[in-house]
C-alpha cells in the first residue's frame, strides 16, 4: 500500500502543539440536540477527518470552530485562546479569529460580480493588507493552486473545480494557523474532484492544520492523521484513520462504513 501523507510525517513531534480543543459541546436547533457533550483536540500540523452520515453534526462540529455556530455548553480554545464558554462568546476579536481559522465552503462562496483575483485580494483588503502586498499574494496563490491563468475570469466564468481552487487560495490569503474544509468536493464532477484533492494533497504534505469534513473516505485515509466518526451528534469513534476505516471497533462505524464499501 503507497505510504500516507500521515505516515510520512510521522517524524514529526508526537505530542504537538493544540490548535484547536473543543470540551463539552453542545449545540441545539430548534430544540433538537445536534452536537452532544463533544471533545476533540486538533495538534499543529495534524490533518482531522470528519466523517458521518449526512444530518449528523458534522458541519456544525466545524462551524462552532470558527463561532459561525454559537453552542450552548462547552469550551472552545483556538491557538491557546479561549473564545467561546459555556454558551458565550468571549474571543475579543472575531476578525483575528476568522483570519486565524480559514473557511472553505461547500459551494464556494465566492462573490459573483468579482474576478477569481479580486475575490482573492478582497479579504485581505479588509483585513489592512496594502493593495500591491493583496494583489502580489492573491496572484502567487492562485498560481500555487494551479489557477492563475484564469485570475480575470468572473465566477461564473470558471469551472466548480477552479471556483474551489480559487476558494482555497482566498482562505490561504490571510495565512490561516487552520484551514476547514466542508464537504469540498460534494458538489464536483470526479474531474473537478481530483483537481481540488490533488491541491489539497499539496497543502498536506506542507504540513498545513486541517479539519476536513468529508464523505471522500479513500482521500481521508489517505492524508489524515486522525479520523472522527460521528453520528447522532456524539463521537462515536475516532483514531488512525488505519483503526477507524480498517478495523473499526464500533459496530455503528462498521455499519456506517459498510454502506460506503471498502476502503481498503
Amino acid at each position: 500500500m503507497t505510504e500516507s501523507f500521515a505516515a510520512a510525517r510521522s517524524t514529526s513531534q508526537a505530542l504537538p502543539e493544540a490548535v484547536v480543543r473543543i470540551e463539552g459541546l453542545r449545540k441545539s436547533f430548534d430544540g433538537r440536540l445536534v452536537l452532544d457533550d463533544v471533545h476533540l483536540t486538533i495538534g499543529r500540523g495534524r490533518i482531522v477527518s470528519v466523517i458521518g452520515q449526512s444530518g449528523g453534526g458534522k458541519t456544525t462540529l466545524m462551524r462552532c470552530v470558527n463561532l459561525l455556530e454559537q453552542p450552548e455548553h462547552g469550551t472552545i480554545e483556538v491557538a491557546g485562546e479561549v473564545v467561546h464558554q459555556d454558551g458565550r462568546t468571549v474571543c475579543r476579536d472575531l476578525p483575528r479569529l476568522r483570519r486565524t481559522v480559514g473557511m472553505v465552503f461547500q459551494r464556494f462562496n465566492l462573490f459573483p460580480h468579482l474576478t477569481a483575483v479580486e475575490n482573492v485580494v478582497l479579504a485581505q483588503r479588509r483585513a489592512g493588507v496594502a493593495e500591491l502586498e493583496a494583489l502580489e499574494r492573491a496572484v502567487a496563490l492562485l498560481r500555487r493552486v494551479g489557477v492563475a491563468h484564469r485570475a480575470l475570469a468572473l465566477p461564473d466564468q470558471l469551472s466548480g473545480g477552479e471556483q474551489q481552487r480559487v476558494a482555497i487560495a482566498r482562505a490561504l490569503a490571510l495565512k490561516p494557523e487552520l484551514l476547514l474544509f466542508d464537504e469540498p468536493t460534494s458538489s464536483l464532477d470526479p474531474e473537478a474532484t481530483r483537481e481540488v484533492l490533488t491541491v489539497m494533497r499539496e497543502l498536506a504534505a506542507d504540513g498545513m492544520t486541517m479539519m476536513l469534513v468529508t464523505h471522500e473516505l479513500p482521500f481521508a485515509r489517505e492524508v489524515s492523521d486522525h479520523v472522527v466518526f460521528v453520528d447522532g451528534g456524539r463521537i462515536v469513534e475516532e483514531g488512525t484513520p488505519e483503526d477507524v476505516l480498517g478495523a473499526p471497533a464500533q459496530p455503528r462505524t462498521r455499519e456506517f462504513l459498510a454502506s460506503y464499501g471498502s476502503t481498503s
